[in-house]
């Protein structure tokens, strides 16, 4: 640049010298004319505003463009929409499981509910859609935690889990065994959570529409069941999301992983349809198994005891009342 314009220079100080112009300097003066106008643009006088007064500009507009300051004026709505963006960067595929998963999911969960319970859950309605609210929710909360994040900050573990995987077990990478199972026993417990605060919601309405309906009705048409427990059901919501389903959707994404990368765009999605119909109906079965276990909801040979006694004795006010 320094060598153009000392010789563009000199040819004009010789022409003027001269006072005859030649078609050498006038090209040289057009060159320079041309580099000096891209040095204003770039690193000239111009550039040089954009460096210095304009930066802050040019800060500006990187900040309007970043989303976690565009959604971080939105509160906790402004912090689900930056990472519902962030795992859709990191898989195209996010939004469609969430749909299988709600859609298809969700259902085949309640049918697995329901073929646990004597006579496929129709003398337990009200537990089935305890489970239905509950298992909404939880769906959702799963699918969100486990799915990987192309933010890095909105994935920060604790210290303690810094060096696992962010998002789940088989998430791909140079992880040993220990830090796998670090992620494990991670993402359990936030589910665990989830689980509880999910399982008091749940059994809350559920127990709430039981007693609207209760005081609806002036005569029982049937023998009525205890509403469950809040508290217990509420646990035992949580140890079922820690454990079984915290196990099953972290397989559920490792095989989904590798699925995706062998089989084209559509088998893979026919795939996702299957598995989740599969996990949700073993998640549903082995919910009621725990809740017999824990004792949270009922069922079986005490129901059908109860179920006798009820009958026993409206008979037998009929009678009398004859």
């Amino acid at each position: 640049m320094c060598n153009l314009h000392i010789r563009c220079m000199f040819h004009l100080h010789k022409n003027n010298n001269n006072n005859n112009p030649s078609p050498l300097s006038s090209q040289s003066f057009k060159l320079h004319s041309s580099s000096a106008d891209g040095g204003n643009n770039g690193g000239g006088t111009s550039g040089g505003n954009n460096s210095g007064g304009n930066g802050g500009d040019d800060n500006n507009d990187e900040n309007s463009n970043d989303p976690s300051s565009r959604f971080s004026s939105f509160g906790l709505l402004g912090v689900f929409v930056e990472g519902w963006r962030s795992r859709v960067a990191a898989d195209p595929q996010f939004p469609f499981k969430v749909v299988m998963e709600e859609v298809v999911g969700v259902p085949s969960c309640i049918v697995g509910d329901m073929a646990s319970r004597p006579n496929f859950g129709l003398n337990e309605l009200d537990l089935v859609f305890s489970t239905l609210v509950v298992g909404s929710i939880i769906s959702f909360t799963v699918m969100y935690l486990l799915a990987p994040t192309a933010s890095i900050s909105s994935t920060t573990l604790p210290s303690v889990f810094a060096t696992c995987p962010k998002s789940h077990m088989f998430e791909p990478g140079l992880f040993s065994v220990m830090d796998r199972f670090g992620t494990l026993v991670y993402k359990g417990s936030i589910l665990a959570v989830a689980g509880l605060a999910a399982g008091l919601v749940g059994t809350l309405v559920s127990n709430g529409l039981t007693k609207i309906r209760a005081n609806l009705e002036n005569k029982k048409v049937g023998p009525t069941k205890k509403s469950p427990p809040i508290v217990l059901n509420a646990l035992t919501w949580a140890a079922h999301m820690g454990i079984s389903t915290n196990m099953r959707y972290q397989s559920l994404n490792g095989i989904e992983f590798v699925l995706e990368r062998g089989l084209s765009p559509s088998v893979f999605k026919s795939s996702v349809l299957v598995l989740r119909v599969l996990n949700n109906v073993v998640g549903g079965m082995s919910f009621v198994v725990l809740a017999r276990l824990t004792g949270a909801q009922s069922v079986g040979e005490q129901d059908k005891k109860v179920v006798e006694n009820d009958l026993q004795n409206h008979n037998n006010n009929q009678s009398t009342s004859k």
